[in-house]
């Protein structure tokens, strides 16, 4: 089974109004487009072009959802600061808030499903920024010594310092984002304006603009502990469980396992969970996780290690198509050229922005013309258990009852 698939852009305020526009050839709106989703999800399943949604066809098929959701992701400013739980923890926090009988789209509901989200973006634009997970202790007080002295540079120094550092950067968090920090917050804000540091000049940069975005919100200190990660067209960056990440900027892939499981740590209007995200959040400070693709031929294959999701990258020329096993539910997303997707002797021709759904059994997929595309597929066998496709099933369906929102 191929069958082209589609979704209309959705239009959060962080989005960027040019970066969609200018991926699939069209004029901008002048509104902020944040994330088109490809897949099944009840948030904003994808349609078919007879007008039925993703979800429906693969219920009406006798298959089993997705494990995964694919987007295009266009930033235009941060997105708030977040990490997920891991299967476990989501497991244990979905069973406590349902006997806790909280709604699933109530405001101040953590976990909406029983799944964990570990995603994985592929930069699209020749620059993404992105901060993602906790910066070494010894290069954040080399830039807080960037910062003009003040009581709260001071303390949050002092406090980073003051012991081993997981246990010192989880005592930091807790006091900021508690609300326990008193003027500090305003105190780094001001000292952002005019400190300067050739080491952390890009740092300082985007510390700005958070700082302007989003006008006292502790998150901004928060977002001073972490990494700072710049990729090029085609290198990716992994956001495990617990790992704190916020985007920044840019135009990218993005492939994460099916969930709406967020925990916030700033830079949000919405519910921060101080406590729960203390308990699941990893404070263990070094470099970003990024994913290094290997090569099968000419097609580069980012995989993260998770069961849930594997992503391919192939790029076709008039004179060098590509022929690719099809081992589970598959997605083809064309980002650059025109096309023509051809599998289970079906074939769809598809420009940049649209994508394919292919089933299981389809065998076999071969991609000519000349452009680029993406495919997303589960990273282990298919399919899944019987009893986990039942349950993950139920919880779907009463998600799209009661609303579910997106987790970004």
């Amino acid at each position: 089974m191929l069958i082209p698939i589609a979704n209309e852009p959705r239009a959060y305020s962080w989005g960027s109004p040019t970066l969609i526009p200018g991926l699939v050839g069209r004029e901008p709106t002048g509104l902020p487009e944040a994330e088109i989703w490809y897949g099944d999800h009840p948030g904003s399943p994808s349609r078919a072009p007879d007008g039925r949604t993703l979800d429906a066809v693969l219920a009406g098929e006798g298959a089993p959802p997705l494990p995964y959701l694919l987007k295009v992701l266009a930033a235009g400013m941060s997105l708030s600061i977040q990490a997920h739980p891991s299967k476990a923890e989501a497991e244990e926090g979905y069973a406590r808030e349902e006997a806790a009988d909280i709604p699933r789209d109530a405001d101040d509901r953590t976990y909406r499903d029983a799944n964990h989200k570990p995603e994985i973006i592929v930069a699209l634009s020749d620059r993404f920024r992105a901060l993602v997970g906790l910066r070494e202790v010894d290069a954040t007080l080399r830039l807080l010594d960037a910062l003009p002295s003040a009581p709260g540079v001071v303390a949050v120094r002092d406090r980073i310092a003051a012991g081993e550092p997981p246990a010192a950067l989880r005592d930091v968090l807790a006091w900021v984002l508690s609300g326990d920090a008193g003027d500090a917050v305003s105190d780094v804000v001001a000292a952002l304006s005019s400190a300067d540091s050739a080491e952390f000049a890009a740092e300082l940069e985007v510390l700005r603009r958070i700082a302007a975005d989003f006008p006292g919100d502790p998150g901004v200190v928060v977002a001073l502990l972490m990494n700072l990660v710049e990729l090029r067209a085609g290198e990716a960056l992994f956001a495990p469980a617990g790992v704190l990440h916020a985007y920044q900027e840019g135009l990218g892939v993005e492939l994460m396992a099916a969930s709406d499981n967020v925990l916030r740590g700033g830079l949000t209007p919405k519910h921060v969970d101080v406590a729960e995200l203390l308990r699941i959040v990893d404070t263990t400070p070094g470099p970003a996780p990024r994913v290094v693709p290997s090569r099968d031929g000419a097609v580069a294959v980012y995989d993260a290690g998770v069961p849930d999701f594997l992503l391919q990258r192939a790029e076709v020329t008039a004179d060098a198509e590509a022929s690719l096993p099809v081992t589970g539910p598959t997605i083809a997303l064309v980002v650059r050229g025109r096309v023509d997707v051809v599998s289970g002797g079906e074939e769809a021709t598809l420009a940049a922005g649209e994508a394919a759904f292919l089933s299981a059994e389809s065998g076999e997929v071969v991609l000519r013309g000349d452009g680029e595309v993406f495919l997303a597929r589960p990273g282990k066998p298919w399919p899944p258990p019987v009893g986990a496709t039942r349950a993950r099933r139920a919880v779907k369906v009463q998600s799209r009852v009661e609303g579910l929102r997106s987790a970004t």
